[in-house]
């Protein structure tokens, strides 16, 4: 059962869902243009703009901004966008005292579900963590939490039901804050089981999780074209500056080519990893190519090279991934042929000869043509010849 955090704007939405509260926030993708909430907002509203992708201690590292006037929304998106993130939380601002500000959690643990809380919490919960009680999750307990939070009666244990029916590992609610027995749930982390996605009605699903570690745009894309797809797409940025940008169809593949790479004293400058593979058609082999070359044209490096490869493929279809991939190349040529890229293939497969006649073909017309291979070149030796390509590109 591994457990992925879903985004805080879904498990807030699961919650005041499931207790039949309002919840006003509005989940931004920087990718996107702005969500059409943002536009109704109140004149004379105050908001909280806060990264959500798994980012644990964000107020310490200036991640959530408060007090925010609708004017300054937009500006308050775009400066935390601008420090490499991609997914953000606008909600309503709620001033409360510090000392309204309480803990809660649940966890599921072997002996049961365990519950815990305290009066005091907030950012520095990890100060006062002796303060922090902790006991099984069961209906005597719940009754006496509840009163001792000030919670409406029957709150926690509609909380262990949205817990249970949402497949949950790990919940925390901090702060949490109490008005008239109501709470507020001004944070709120939630871990899922990831193969419960079937079973949850689309409460949440795998687009729904954020990695605790921050993704570049692109690899969150291709993560969620895997969760979605029944091919497979893996992607890592190695070094965004790299020279060396990769392309590949096949796990085995992938590795004998990006060690291949360091084994020519490149290994610095090997900018991604990953591979695409299990027969994807073509709209997710043009998505896929898509982020390659989002990253290979943002690096910063005056020479770089495209490697598409891959070895003999038993039934994906080279002629159609291929038309995957010249429609992304196509979309970026003018900027491709500006920065002086140029491609080097390797592929063999079914439909083999026109996929490749219709790469090489493309590639002579646009400018762009490295090499264009089959089967009779072994898969490591597209890289030395991407290799002396680099070091004769001129650069302007």
């Amino acid at each position: 059962m591994p457990r992925k955090k879903i985004s805080e704007f879904r498990a807030k939405t699961i919650l005041t869902g499931a207790l039949g509260l309002p919840y006003e926030g509005v989940t931004v993708d920087a990718t996107r243009p702005l969500p059409p909430q943002l536009k109704h907002l109140r004149p004379e509203g105050r908001f909280v703009v806060k990264v959500d992708q798994g980012v644990k201690g964000r107020f310490k590292k200036g991640l959530v901004l408060l007090d925010v006037p609708t004017w300054n929304v937009p500006e308050a998106i775009e400066s935390l966008a601008a420090k490499g993130y991609r997914y953000l939380l606008v909600e309503p601002f709620a001033p409360h005292a510090d000392a309204a500000e309480y803990y809660l959690a649940i966890e599921r643990a072997r002996a049961g579900n365990m519950v815990m809380f305290s009066k005091l919490g907030g950012i520095n919960v990890e100060s006062k963590a002796s303060a922090i009680a902790r006991e099984h999750l069961v209906p005597s307990s719940s009754v006496r939490i509840e009163q001792h939070l000030g919670l409406t009666p029957g709150t926690l244990d509609r909380l262990a039901d949205t817990f249970e029916a949402n497949y949950c590992s790990f919940l925390e609610i901090n702060p949490l804050v109490v008005e008239n027995g109501l709470p507020q749930f001004l944070d709120a982390a939630m871990e899922v089981d990831d193969q419960a996605a079937p079973f949850v009605h689309d409460r949440w699903t795998p687009a729904d999780f954020r990695e605790l570690d921050t993704k570049t745009p692109e690899e969150q894309a291709v993560a969620e074209l895997a969760a979605q797809s029944q091919a497979s797409f893996a992607l890592k940025v190695i070094n965004p500056a790299g020279a060396f940008f990769l392309l590949l169809s096949g796990g085995g593949a992938s590795i004998v080519m990006a060690d291949e790479v360091a084994n020519l004293g490149y290994g610095t400058q090997l900018a991604n990893y990953g591979e695409y593979s299990g027969n994807p058609n073509v709209e997710e082999t043009y998505l896929y190519t898509r982020q390659v070359l989002s990253l290979m044209l943002k690096s910063k490096s005056p020479r770089k090279v495209l490697i598409i490869g891959g070895g003999v493929a038993n039934f994906t279809d080279i002629r159609q991934t291929f038309k995957g991939v010249i429609q992304a190349l196509n979309e970026a040529k003018s900027e491709l042929r500006k920065q002086h890229i140029k491609v080097f293939v390797r592929r063999g497969g079914p439909h083999e000869t026109e996929g490749l006649a219709q790469m090489e073909a493309f590639l002579l017309r646009e400018g762009l043509h490295g090499l264009v291979a089959g089967p009779e070149l072994t898969m490591s030796k597209i890289i030395p010849a991407a290799a002396k390509s680099l070091e004769t590109t001129e650069v302007s």
